[in-house]
């Protein structure tokens, strides 16, 4: 789309000149002796750039600059002047001006001058849209859920979002760690910059060193070329620290010094790089109780978790199942052309049913499965995988005779989910033999997520 400037000067030569050196090049101008006029054209009409003189008769072009910029802070606006100063050039960029050209200029200090205002209206523009976008996509009401226990915690990142604080997303493996991350970026003042992930458990000290803060040249073999780190990338942005409880005590340290002094130096480096992130961290394990064994600093707590946000489990966000199982089955058959309009009603029982250890991506997997294997327009109890068919019997369960005499109807809960957990883990293994990775399959997880509950319940 062809770019408009407004050209406001008290002398007809001098709009005349700049509408046919600006004109030349594709642009389409508008001009004017009047400011009365100029104020006018800018609240009612598309204008992407504002040249003004500086000195007018009845209104001084600093006065236009302050109301042009009172319309449209987005709207870039230059200064023209033959009466140049420092003084007058300073106190115009205080008011918010672009550029200040002096006359006379050259037809090229013009074409430059204006073509730079415009390359930042446009990227003005640009990062308005992205951050809208951003918001669609990861916006509250994208989030799938009326539960009151996933309600509360959409209020709590709804006002997190708005400081720049550290922030702790604490949750089971599979509540949507990331997916409250991205949403608390999306909905805050850094919405237009990067949001930079890292998973702090999936790479060896030293490669997750070099991954967060860079490296320079030659600093370890095989260091061909300076490489920025992750840190470096999300500068004016959000660094997304997913599993921080599997960062190595070394690596601790170095991301504590990192947040405190807000500068990083790469590996092999001896230049401080300031940094300007809001960081948001993610675990499912209890950080108090690794601070206790000496395996998380205390001190590195506390900086990233000025606001900590706890995911409640999908099982114990009631009527969600149904509300989620629904909204995957419109994904998926929307994304394969398929036929299967819903779930026959012993379905949404038995998923209402089940404990979900895996949470809403182990959900995701079963619906993923039953939507490839259904061979009707409804999903079948035949389509979900045995160990929703057919549980483990409550009877190979060990419930305590005073289950409900000494613990809270929460507690006494809990303490039957992690017992039903622990004997289906089990039993899913045992079928397979001890092979994790079709025990994983199986029961709709990850390996990862696997060996997290055999670790969780003792379990071999």
């Amino acid at each position: 789309m062809q770019q408009r400037i407004l050209i406001l000067d008290d002398e007809p030569d001098m709009l005349e000149n700049c509408r046919r050196i600006l004109g030349a090049v594709g642009y389409e101008c508008l001009t004017t002796t009047e400011p009365e006029i100029a104020l006018k054209l800018l609240e009612t009409d598309h204008l992407d750039l504002l040249l003004t003189d500086l000195r007018m008769p009845t209104i001084s072009g600093l006065e236009i600059l302050k109301r042009a910029r009172a319309i449209d802070p987005s709207r870039p606006v230059i200064m023209l002047t033959a009466f140049a100063t420092i003084e007058s050039a300073v106190e115009a960029m205080k008011e918010g001006a672009f550029h200040y050209l002096a006359k006379p200029f050259t037809m090229d200090q013009l074409k430059l001058s204006v073509e730079r205002a415009i390359e930042q209206r446009r990227l003005a523009i640009e990062n308005a849209n992205l951050r809208e976008q951003l918001r669609g996509v990861y916006g509250f009401e994208n989030i799938v859920g009326r539960s009151m226990a996933l309600q509360q915690v959409l209020e709590l990142v709804r006002k997190a979002a708005r400081s720049d604080a550290n922030i702790l997303v604490l949750g089971e493996s599979g509540t949507g760690k990331e997916l409250i991350a991205r949403a608390i970026h999306a909905n805050s003042e850094r919405a237009a910059q990067p949001f930079v992930p890292v998973d702090c458990a999936s790479l060896p000290e030293n490669l997750l060193e070099s991954e967060l803060f860079g490296h320079e040249r030659g600093a370890f073999t095989g260091a061909m070329n300076a490489k920025p780190g992750l840190m470096e990338l999300a500068d004016k942005g959000t660094l997304f620290l997913d599993e921080i409880g599997e960062l190595p005590a070394g690596l601790q340290s170095k991301l504590l010094r990192a947040l405190q002094e807000r500068e990083i130096r790469r590996v092999g480096g001896t230049r401080q790089i300031p940094i300007d992130i809001r960081v948001v961290s993610a675990t499912n394990r209890d950080l108090k109780t690794q601070i206790g064994e000496g395996r998380f600093r205390e001190d590195l707590y506390y900086r990233v978790n000025v606001i900590d946000i706890p995911l409640p489990p999908l099982r114990e966000r009631k009527g969600d199942i149904t509300l989620l199982a629904h909204f995957f089955l419109k994904k998926f058959t929307q994304k394969a052309n398929n036929r299967i309009v819903g779930f026959e009603p012993e379905v949404l029982v038995a998923l209402e049913a089940y404990g979900w250890p895996g949470n809403v991506r182990e959900l995701q997997n079963v619906i993923e499965r039953a939507c490839a294997l259904a061979d009707d327009e409804r999903i079948a109890l035949a389509d979900l995988p045995e160990h929703l068919r057919a549980p483990v019997p409550v009877n190979d369960v060990t419930v305590p005779s005073d289950l409900g005499a000494r613990m809270t109807l929460k507690e006494a809960k809990e303490r039957w989910i992690n017992q039903l957990e622990s004997a289906y883990v089990a039993e899913v293994l045992k079928r397979e033999g001890g092979n994790v990775s079709q025990a994983a399959r199986k029961a709709g997880i990850d390996r990862k997520t696997l060996h997290r509950l055999l670790h969780k319940h003792n379990l071999r």
